[in-house]
C-alpha cells in the first residue's frame, strides 16, 4: 500500500470561524484518494506532519485588510523551520464583511510562503466554476454558507498536490 500524500492545513482562528472552514478544507482534501489532510492551529503545530506535507494551506481571520498578527509572527519565528520550500501553497481567510481584506490577507500569506521557497497555487480558474482566484473568504456572518466552497478548495488542492507529487488518478 502506498503511502498518502500529506497536506497540512494551518490556520489562526479568534471566533472559530476560521477553524471551522479549515475543518471544511480538510473534509475535501481527505476525500481525495492518496491525500490525507490534517489541521492544525499555528499554536498547536505537529511539527513533523507540517515537513512531511507536500502542500500546506494557511488561513488568517483579515484584521485591518491583513493576516493577524499572530500569523504574521507565526512567519516570521516559525515557519522557517518547518522545510517549506518545494512546497505546494495556499492561502484562505475570514472577514468580517465583504471587502474586508480577504483578498489582500492571502496575497501577502502567498507572498510569504514565496519567500520561503514554495509554490503559489489555487486553481484559479483552470478548475472552472466558481473560479477561485488566490484562494477562498468566508463571510463570517454567512459562514455556513461557505463551507461548500472551502470544502471544493481542499479538493482542488489535494488533486492538484497529488498530481504534482506522484498520486496517479488525483
Amino acid at each position: 500500500m502506498t503511502e498518502k500524500i500529506k497536506v497540512a492545513v494551518l490556520y489562526h482562528s479568534v471566533t472559530g470561524t476560521t477553524k471551522r472552514m479549515a475543518e471544511a478544507i480538510v473534509n475535501g482534501i481527505n476525500s481525495i484518494d492518496g491525500v490525507e489532510g490534517k489541521a492544525f492551529s499555528i499554536s498547536e503545530i505537529n511539527a513533523e506532519y507540517v515537513k512531511e506535507s507536500r502542500c500546506v494551506i494557511l488561513g488568517t481571520p483579515s484584521y485591518y485588510a491583513s493576516m493577524t498578527g499572530e500569523v504574521k509572527m507565526w512567519f516570521e519565528k516559525s515557519a522557517g523551520r518547518l522545510g517549506l520550500a518545494g512546497k505546494i501553497a495556499g492561502a484562505f481567510a475570514t472577514a468580517d464583511y465583504i471587502h474586508g481584506g480577504g483578498d489582500i490577507a492571502m496575497q501577502s500569506i502567498l507572498a510569504h510562503f514565496m519567500v520561503y521557497g514554495c509554490m503559489a497555487y489555487s486553481g484559479g480558474g483552470s478548475d472552472g466554476a466558481p473560479v477561485i482566484h488566490l484562494g477562498p473568504v468566508a463571510i463570517k456572518k454567512d459562514a455556513d454558507e461557505y463551507i461548500s466552497l472551502f470544502t471544493l478548495y481542499g479538493k482542488r488542492m489535494a488533486a492538484k498536490t497529488g498530481e504534482l507529487f506522484g498520486q496517479k488518478g488525483c
